[in-house]
């Protein structure tokens, strides 16, 4: 089912993880960004875009994790965006002999045999410093950050003023931060992610995340802030004082807090 969410901007959201997929209504058609994660959920959402008279014309995918760079046939053969480091890392994937196996590896088992891989992580990179996507409908702002995953980027819908978050911002899901590989500092780029993504505050009053519910008005700012909360309580050893973790931890997302211990493990370690 499509709830909209903003003018010419609809979601869908996917029973297991809360995926949203966002539609973003344009002159020829409509952009997808992040298409679904269960070849069932694809089909209905290909079907329900026919039954109201739209076509996909193009695709976007925020980042290179695996729920966001699935897509189906029944969605048409079009452009499938993301940043040139998204696109390198599924090229690089696919370049294996054994990826699809190494790509199912890592689906929850709950999907495994649902979820269609033949079409994962076909993207088109888009040259660094792209600043819109190429497509026919509302301007599309790239803002690319290090945050979460090498690739990844949020959306602004200009004229909508909606910020398309990725997995970021989200009301189920502290953030997750990159590994700690080489010299990197995963918690210093979440924390350059989350500036960026305040930097657009102005122009936008609704976020999508890329897991959980919608967020409107004033909750735009406030997840900005909760999630840098977390990061600067992982930095500085403390247990956070997050709702999405421990004895508040929503029923059923308990298993969240499995997520925050081993990076609470990670961060203690490279220190």
């Amino acid at each position: 089912m499509l709830e909209r969410v903003a003018e010419g901007v609809l979601v869908h959201q996917s029973e297991l993880l809360r995926n949203n997929t966002v539609v973003v209504q344009g002159n020829g058609g409509v952009l997808l960004v992040d298409a679904g994660i269960t070849g069932e959920e694809m089909v209905c959402l290909a079907k329900d875009l026919r039954e109201s008279g739209q076509s996909v014309v193009a695709g976007f995918s925020t980042h290179p994790d695996w729920d966001h760079v699935l897509w189906h046939a029944e969605l048409g053969d079009v452009p499938r965006y993301g940043t040139a480091q998204c696109a390198a890392r599924m090229n690089d994937l696919r370049s294996d002999a054994d990826w699809k196996a190494r790509a199912a590896g890592g689906l929850p088992p709950e999907i495994a045999g649902e979820t269609p891989l033949d079409l994962f992580g076909l993207i088109t990179g888009l040259p660094a410093g792209t600043a819109r996507i190429p497509w026919d409908g509302p301007e599309v702002r790239i803002v690319e950050h290090p945050a979460h995953s090498p690739g990844h980027a949020a959306l602004v819908v200009e004229e909508r003023r909606v910020l398309i978050a990725g997995d970021m911002l989200s009301d189920v899901f502290i953030p997750m931060l990159d590994d700690f590989k080489g010299t990197n500092d995963p918690i210093e780029e979440y924390l350059v992610g989350l500036r960026l993504l305040e930097g657009v505050l102005d122009d936008v009053d609704v976020v999508v995340p890329g897991h959980g519910s919608v967020g409107r008005g004033d909750q735009v700012r406030a997840r900005i802030e909760q999630d840098r909360a977390y990061v600067h309580a992982l930095r500085d050893a403390r247990t956070p004082d997050d709702p999405r973790i421990g004895s508040s931890a929503e029923p059923g997302w308990e298993w969240v807090n499995d997520i925050h211990e081993g990076q609470a493990r990670s961060v203690a370690e490279a220190k």
